[in-house]
């Protein structure tokens, strides 16, 4: 959805889809996926909800994962590639870009940036729109799982399929200004929300608990409100983390950002892994999540095996995603 416009992104699927599973739709501008089985086409139609006409349409050869909406650009994503356009009539490509396989179609469109997977394997590729200069960040060791921009565009927020840290980056300079420690056991996680104050980021996984984290200024050296501590250098030498992996040693800014220290005491002793070090989560609440394989009863009312839902990479509709109304709120 685009801020408060008409444009809503809708993608085709569901049981029984109104839309072709391969259409994605849009409202005040309706992305619609359509294909044309002979041909393997497929549309992103922007369908103006105020005048109830298709506006805009794009077409692909293969299904759309992801569509991403500013007031003047479109950004989709498909298995290996992205795709950026100008938001007019008719669209004009502005750029593509090859990516890694990425089924969940990652990908942040900001007002002067971009942000999707690169094509190793846990590397974010950042593009400035003006001038299409390009950056690599080696964001994690192992691919990404999930990713998203503050509203401000100032930070990128990253998370892997390993699911036990998220990365914080700078998108002025790249550089990595901080990392958060969801927990210790590697979790699939469902989703990054920054807070529209860009100062605070939800994070659901699969061990249905939402996460809350002070984010830090990428250019401010104050301290957390919820937690004035300060994170403790540690001088150890060795990590059971891969280099990609292993968490980032403190540095002068981030010593002043916060640390929610949840090994208390243990978090101020050298040579003791980093994990007791990191910086936790200042909240967190249980989510409900549908485990259930069974989706519905045979007529003797036993359950029968769910059915891949046509349309959702993987079969199964996503859980736990979440977003902001506004710096106190969450649905």
């Amino acid at each position: 959805m685009l801020g408060k416009a008409n444009y809503i992104a809708l993608v085709g699927g569901g049981k029984n889809p109104k839309f072709p599973t391969h259409k994605v739709g849009k409202r005040e501008h309706i992305l619609l996926m359509e294909r044309d089985e002979s041909l393997i086409k497929c549309q992103v139609i922007i369908w103006d909800d105020a005048k109830q006409v298709a506006a805009v349409t794009l077409e692909f050869r293969s299904q759309v994962l992801q569509a991403r909406l500013s007031r003047s650009q479109i950004l989709v994503a498909l298995l290996n590639s992205v795709s950026l356009y100008a938001f007019s009539s008719p669209p004009k490509k502005v750029s593509s870009f090859e990516t890694a396989d990425n089924p969940s179609g990652l990908c942040c469109l900001g007002s002067s940036i971009i942000a999707f997977p690169g094509r190793t394997p846990g590397q974010v590729q950042m593009v400035e729109i003006s001038t299409g200069n390009v950056s690599i960040i080696p964001a994690h060791g192992s691919p990404l799982k999930a990713m998203t921009l503050s509203p401000n565009g100032e930070i990128l927020a990253t998370a892997s399929e390993t699911g036990t840290l998220i990365r914080l980056f700078s998108t002025t300079n790249c550089a990595r200004i901080s990392e958060l420690r969801r927990g210790v056991d590697p979790a699939a996680i469902f989703s990054l929300a920054i807070s529209p104050s860009n100062t605070l980021l939800a994070v659901t996984s699969d061990k249905a608990t939402l996460h809350i984290f002070d984010l830090p200024h990428p250019n401010s050296n104050s301290t957390s409100r919820h937690n004035p501590a300060t994170t403790i250098p540690n001088s150890r030498s060795s990590s059971p983390y891969s280099s990609l992996d292993r968490p980032i040693s403190s540095t002068s800014s981030d010593t002043a950002t916060s640390n929610k220290q949840k090994w208390g005491i243990l978090g101020k002793l050298p040579l003791l892994p980093r994990l007791f070090s990191d910086t936790y989560s200042f909240a967190s609440a249980p989510i409900a999540i549908d485990d259930d394989p069974y989706s519905s009863l045979s007529l003797n009312g036993t359950p029968k095996p769910s059915v891949p839902i046509p349309g959702i990479p993987g079969g199964k509709a996503r859980k736990g995603v979440i977003g902001w109304l506004d710096d106190s709120t969450i649905v």
